[in-house]
């Protein structure tokens, strides 16, 4: 079994009874506290039109974290590519990278990160985006290229400036692409575990070495909810499961704080269904994250694994971060 890197996923979760200005803050700390446990990067994810989520200006949220942090890497996981020009993305990328020199990622996804009628006021064409995507993505590479200096149409901040490029997934379709393109794959295992082995499967069964990587390289993102007790754990876990309980029922609304028992919630068909979407959620405390971490390592194999952690408490948040760190580093300890 390879070593295998820690990251974060946040989506700027904001919680009843809090401001979204609480929830940048509780962000900026999640992001120094992981920091200093040595996590690898910290993403933020673009989503729209949700009063649960608050990471829609996703390039500005990944300014204020990267100006309050010294040395983890951030970016975004990811920017919804069609839902902006490849222009102004390069352009707000490079601005970035120009204010915090080799720091900056750039994860990018088609899905709208909405609803139909947002991703309608957002400009998005769904009869093109198959093709859009990819096409955008080299118009990316070109704007960030030195070669593009010459050009009518250039990228300043962006031109000449190395940002590294992850393709999103949470289908196969995304698996295939980032093969054939030489790039990085980030797959959404915290929400649509599926096809997630069939995409890994395609991506290194298909890999291109491209300038940009000579081998395939996987990040796959998890849910992860530790505490210093397995009991702990589930109780704060309950507030991950409302959360996509109101994802199946259509409803916003921000998240709730943990319930004793969620069978007074939800009915056996929406506990299958959020089962089912949480496969990959690892709950407990530290000796049974550990176990959890190395039976998915085991299994796939990826280069890193980020950790995205709907916990309604900030401080337990913190602490389940802590303890997961702990489990990894556990497992390989000399």
């Amino acid at each position: 079994m390879k070593n295998f890197e820690i990251s974060v996923l946040d989506l700027a979760p904001v919680k009843q009874d809090k401001t979204i200005h609480d929830t940048f803050q509780d962000s900026l700390s999640l992001a120094n506290h992981t920091e200093n446990l040595d996590y690898k990067r910290f993403w933020l994810a673009e989503h729209h039109n949700m009063e649960s989520i608050a990471s829609s200006a996703t390039s500005v949220l990944i300014g204020f974290i990267a100006n309050g942090t010294k040395k983890i890497r951030v970016g975004s996981g990811g920017i919804m590519l069609p839902n902006h020009s490849s222009l102004v993305i390069a352009e707000q990328f490079g601005t970035l990278e120009s204010l915090f020199p080799g720091r900056i990622d750039l994860g990018l996804g088609r899905a709208p990160g909405t609803d139909g009628l947002t991703a309608q006021a957002l400009g998005r064409n769904p009869a093109i985006i198959n093709q859009q995507f990819p096409r955008q993505i080299l118009e990316l590479q070109k704007y960030f290229s030195k070669d593009n200096r010459d050009a009518l149409v250039r990228a300043i901040p962006g031109e000449g400036l190395d940002i590294p490029l992850y393709i999103l997934g949470s289908s196969t379709d995304s698996a295939f692409l980032a093969a054939e393109l030489g790039l990085p794959y980030a797959f959404a295992g915290h929400f649509a575990p599926e096809q997630m082995e069939m995409a890994f499967n395609i991506y290194r069964q298909n890999f291109e070495p491209s300038k940009y990587l000579d081998q395939p390289y996987i990040i796959a993102c998890v849910n992860g909810i530790a505490a210093e007790t397995s009991e702990e754990a589930h109780k704060i876990s309950t507030t991950l499961f409302q959360a996509f309980i109101n994802i199946v029922r259509n409803d916003r609304k921000p998240f709730a704080p943990p319930v004793d028992d969620m069978d007074d919630i939800w009915s056996p068909m929406e506990k299958s269904m959020v089962l089912q979407k949480l496969k990959f959620t690892f709950i407990g405390d530290q000796s049974e994250i550990e176990e959890k971490l190395k039976n998915f390592q085991s299994t796939f194999n990826v280069d890193e694994l980020m950790i995205n952690s709907h916990i309604y408490d900030h401080q337990k948040r913190l602490e389940s971060y802590e303890i997961i760190r702990k489990a990894k580093d556990s497992i390989f300890k000399a």
